[in-house]
C-alpha cells in the first residue's frame, strides 16, 4: 500500500496495490478494515457511477450504510472510513487539518468532467464547516498522461461541461490522428486548487497505473480481468 506523508499527519489512510484483488473476497476487505482501524461494516464504500454525487456520513449516524449511488463520500466519524475503488481512475483523499473531517472521491475522466473532487470540497464545507484552506489532498496512482489516450468525444465532453479553453489546453496533449492524451492527475489537481485548497497542500502520487501494471490494477492493461484498488481514509478523534 501507499500513504501520503503530508496527509498522514492529519488522517489515517492508504491506497492499495495489486496485492489485493478487492472483488468480493471477505478476507481481503477484512484486512483493509483492520489496517484502517474500523470494523468491516464501517468501511464506507459507494456504488460508483462516474458522477459527482456526494454521500455524507455523520458521527453517530453512519450505520446502517447501504452503499448509496455516489462517487464521493465525506465523514466526520472516526469510527468509519470512506473509500473509493479504482483501476485507472483517480482516487482523491482529503482531510481537514482542524475539524477531523475527511473525504474520498472517485474521479475518472467522466467524474473529472463533472467535478467529483471539488464536489468533495464543497460537501466538507457545507456539511461540516471546513475551510478549503485547511484541507490537505492526496491524488493516488491513476492513469497518467503517458497512457491516457482518449478520443475527441472526451475533449468535447470537457468543453460541453463548461471547462475553460485554458484548462482543456493544460489537461490535454495531442496524440496520433484525432486522439489526445488526458493528464488526469493534473486536471484533478487544478480542480482542487480552484476549489480553494492551496497548491502546497495538494499531493500527487505521480504513478501511472498502466505503466506500472505489475504493481497496480489497470483496466486499460487488463480489461475485464482487472482487479480494483481502494483509496480509503479515516478521521482522527478530536476533542
Amino acid at each position: 500500500m501507499l500513504r501520503c506523508r503530508a496527509l498522514l499527519a492529519y488522517a489515517d489512510h492508504f491506497f492499495t496495490t495489486s496485492s489485493l484483488e478487492l472483488r468480493d473476497d471477505r478476507d481481503e476487505w477484512d484486512a483493509v478494515a483492520r489496517e484502517i482501524g474500523v470494523g468491516h461494516d464501517r468501511v464506507l464504500l459507494v456504488r460508483q457511477v462516474h458522477g459527482a454525487t456526494v454521500a455524507v456520513a455523520r458521527r453517530g449516524r453512519t450505520l446502517p450504510w447501504t452503499r448509496p449511488e455516489a462517487d464521493v463520500a465525506v465523514s466526520d466519524d472516526p469510527t468509519s472510513a470512506p473509500g473509493v475503488r479504482v483501476a485507472d481512475c483517480a482516487p482523491v483523499l482529503l482531510a481537514d487539518r482542524r475539524r477531523g473531517v475527511v473525504g474520498a472521491a472517485h474521479a475518472g475522466w467522466r467524474g473529472t468532467v463533472r467535478g467529483a473532487a471539488p464536489a468533495a470540497v464543497r460537501a466538507m464545507q457545507e456539511s461540516f464547516g471546513s475551510n478549503p484552506e485547511d484541507l490537505v489532498a492526496a491524488i493516488g496512482p491513476c492513469l497518467g498522461a503517458c497512457c491516457g489516450e482518449v478520443g475527441p468525444e472526451v475533449v468535447a465532453a470537457f468543453r460541453d461541461a463548461g471547462h475553460s479553453a485554458d484548462s482543456i489546453a493544460r489537461w490535454f496533449a495531442g496524440g496520433a490522428g484525432d486522439r489526445s492524451h488526458l493528464d488526469l492527475p493534473r486536471a484533478n489537481r487544478d480542480q482542487l486548487e480552484a476549489a480553494g485548497i492551496p497548491a502546497t497542500q495538494i499531493h500527487v502520487a505521480g504513478l501511472c497505473t498502466k505503466t506500472f501494471a505489475d504493481v497496480f490494477h489497470s483496466y486499460r492493461a487488463a480489461k475485464a480481468q482487472a482487479g480494483r484498488m481502494v483509496g480509503i481514509i479515516r478521521a482522527r478523534l478530536t476533542d
